[in-house]
């Protein structure tokens, strides 16, 4: 397994020892904190891609269960689903990044690639997310459940023209 792959000299396994449940990419800071020596840096780089990469299989499993069924050409999707889809997404990444710093940008981030993933163009998808969430949140804020309706309720009004 990968993370049996990533120990350090001392033979502790750094995802373990650094991963946390609730940050998307947790064993990373930035480059000034991250970034030490080839030995030390190389094994939090291996378990930092890891930790994206889970991230990224997570997303791709929850955009397909929350992807608008099938409709027939020319017919709209039922509101309801785009915006439930909203919710659970801004509030799975305001979790995992736990609303620290910037977080509304990747939350945005992940809400076109949903839309993109439905078949909404991607400049589309761009003006949707803007549209609903652009200055709404903001960092070390979670959103509470009124913003997050609020957020969703007018992604699912706007992507109705773009699908």
């Amino acid at each position: 397994m990968v993370q049996e792959a990533v120990e350090d000299d001392g033979g502790q396994n750094l995802v373990a020892e650094h991963l946390s449940p609730l940050a998307v990419v947790g064993v990373w800071c930035c480059s000034s904190d991250s970034v030490t020596t080839a030995e030390a840096t190389a094994p939090l780089v291996v378990a930092a891609l890891c930790e994206w990469r889970h991230w990224l299989e997570d997303l791709a499993e929850r955009f397909a269960a929350l992807a608008p069924p099938p409709s027939p050409a020319g017919s709209v999707v039922d509101p309801w689903h785009w915006e439930r889809a909203c919710t659970r997404l801004v509030t799975v990444v305001a979790d995992r990044t736990q609303a620290e710093s910037g977080w509304y940008e990747h939350c945005m981030q992940v809400l076109r690639w949903f839309l993109a993933s439905t078949g909404i163009d991607e400049e589309q998808a761009r003006e949707v997310v803007e549209n609903a969430v652009g200055g709404r949140f903001g960092s070390w804020i979670a959103p509470d459940a009124t913003e997050v309706e609020a957020v969703s309720s007018r992604l699912a009004r706007t992507v109705g023209g773009h699908r």
